[in-house]
């Protein structure tokens, strides 16, 4: 139980910025690191959703403003530490260069040009997908926040890392995979069902959407890196969330 509560702590403090008791990140207390991954996601579900229903009661805070606070909210919950990992991704796709010197452009701290150009069109397309919210997707989008760290939770599990070393391997080597696994896939199949249930046609698309961008981050990480990283998923991780988002208000709409 104790070596539960010390993994819980830390996939808090890792993946956002909740204010935890202070741990010992050791391959112990690691152990059980992934299957608190998704909490972050139904944190960030509850404010954005939150957010939402507390502007209904304000008519007058609408449109732009309150799209922009919730494009803000899972950067502001999670510190950007996703983001930072698109940010790297985008730059490194767009090297076109050999599998190890995207790699480098993995790690080095410089923000390329590419990178600005990928994080402004990834903040506009989700500013306007959060001008078009509806009771209907909000839901949707909140569980969003869910699916996509399930889905990348379970591909730092089972995909191959692609360094021997570096801080994802040995998170991989640290964590009991068969656990890990088995929860996070109850992670995806409740936040599945839940989707389907509340958003029905809408819900099934948007899941389409994300399962999409799963098979895309695949394919992508295995051909241009030879495996994934920590950067690689929590690009998917964006992608994964926007994909979401866009099916869900775009479809809400013309269905």
């Amino acid at each position: 139980m104790k070596q539960i509560y010390q993994s819980f702590k830390i996939a808090c403090s890792m993946y956002s910025k909740i204010p935890m008791p202070k741990s010992e990140w050791t391959t112990e207390n690691m152990r059980y690191i992934m299957c608190f991954f998704p909490v972050i996601g139904l944190v960030i579900g509850a404010v954005y959703s939150g957010w939402f229903y507390l502007c209904k009661c304000f008519p007058d805070i609408h449109g732009v403003f309150f799209a922009a606070v919730a494009v803000v909210i899972p950067i502001a919950v999670t510190g950007g530490i996703h983001m930072d990992g698109f940010l790297d991704t985008v730059d490194a796709l767009a090297s076109w260069q050999s599998r190890e010197r995207r790699l480098e452009i993995l790690k080095d701290s410089h923000t390329g040009a590419f990178a600005v150009i990928g994080g402004g069109c990834y903040l506009l397309l989700s500013l306007g997908a959060a001008v078009m919210i509806s009771e209907k997707s909000i839901w949707i989008i909140s569980c969003g926040f869910i699916l996509s760290r399930s889905l990348s939770g379970l591909s730092v599990l089972v995909f191959k890392p692609a360094k021997d070393k570096g801080f994802l391997a040995e998170m991989e080597n640290a964590s009991d995979k068969k656990i890990g696994i088995a929860i996070l896939l109850f992670w995806l199949c409740t936040t599945a069902a839940v989707m389907i249930v509340i958003g029905g046609g809408i819900g099934i698309i948007a899941l389409l959407a994300g399962s999409g961008v799963f098979l895309y981050y695949r394919y992508m990480a295995f051909k241009y890196f030879g495996g994934t990283t920590g950067d690689l998923a929590g690009y998917f991780l964006q992608c994964c969330e926007l994909a979401v988002a866009l099916a869900a208000v775009f479809f809400d709409v013309i269905l």
